[in-house]
């Protein structure tokens, strides 16, 4: 586990994450297409990662064609990772409610400008890897899109 740090954190850990996670729970999901939640879900789909949106607004809907639910506990299966796209003071009630799912999820990945240490710490206690201030999209772009390879690939 990494130490808790999100001024810095390893390129492998991350990579680690993005390729060991298939189904991400995004909390916080937005039907409409120009909110980032939206269009970060859009690209990890394309990916070919499950993306599972929450948000007890859009429950029972359908978003870029799958159902989104009210709360991580409703989700009937299990859960690799929970992005959060909601403001620090809401985080450690999703963490919370992550790490009560039953099996717990191998990740927590907290949105740019979305951190709290506590919920972190408590989250790693229970060997659940954690990212905060980060974003998936940017840091798949970043170490596993092939990009990186190309521009120092003279």
């Amino acid at each position: 586990m990494q130490p808790l740090n999100d001024d810095f954190y390893d390129d492998d850990f991350l990579r680690s994450i993005l390729i060991d996670v298939r189904t991400i729970a995004l909390v916080g999901l937005s039907a409409r297409p120009m909110r980032p939640s939206h269009y970060v879900f859009a690209f990890m789909q394309r990916l070919g990662y499950r993306m599972v949106g929450v948000n007890p607004g859009l429950a029972g809907q359908e978003v870029l064609g799958s159902l989104v639910y009210a709360r991580l506990a409703d989700i009937p299966f299990p859960i690799d990772m929970v992005d959060i796209f909601r403001n620090s003071a809401a985080a450690g009630g999703v963490v919370d409610e992550a790490l009560a799912l039953s099996p717990k999820p191998k990740a927590i990945w907290m949105q740019l400008d979305v951190r709290d240490d506590e919920a972190a710490q408590k989250a790693e206690a229970q060997n659940v890897k954690v990212v905060m201030n980060r974003c998936p999209k940017i840091e798949y772009m970043r170490l596993l899109s092939g990009l990186r390879e190309q521009i120092a690939t003279p």
